[in-house]
């Protein structure tokens, strides 16, 4: 069972954003990041498995602009490509295609954006 604890509080914000769980302290597997508070294992922190990251990444950042990919405006495309980017959705294998094929453009209009924004 996990605690009502400060912590839990503080941490659900995060756990929420990146698609992380909280488990017990029993239930702790190798990998999984223990939250500590004075000395003591509070909880545990499980990180979702890589598969469906970027799809992760793009829901969030619909969220922050406010609409799906598609729906868009040239200038919020532009920023969606930029919030992707700083959070490494392109270090993703194959992920300049599905963001393009997920915005609706094309992959070059993807990697004109990204070399706009590395200039």
């Amino acid at each position: 069972m996990i605690p009502n604890h400060p912590i839990i509080a503080a941490v659900r914000p995060l756990l929420h954003a990146t698609g992380a769980i909280l488990v017990s302290t029993d239930e702790q597997q190798p990998g999984d990041i223990p939250l500590m508070w004075d000395g003591e294992v509070v909880a545990v922190v499980r990180l979702p498995p890589l598969h469906g990251a970027l799809d992760r990444l793009i829901v969030s950042v619909e969220k922050e602009l406010g609409s799906t990919l598609p729906a868009l405006s040239r200038n919020d495309k532009q920023k969606a490509i930029r919030l992707l980017d700083q959070r490494g959705a392109f270090t993703l294998r194959r992920a300049v295609e599905d963001v393009a094929d997920a915005m609706g453009v094309s992959r070059i209009t993807v990697y004109n954006y990204l070399n706009a924004l590395h200039r």
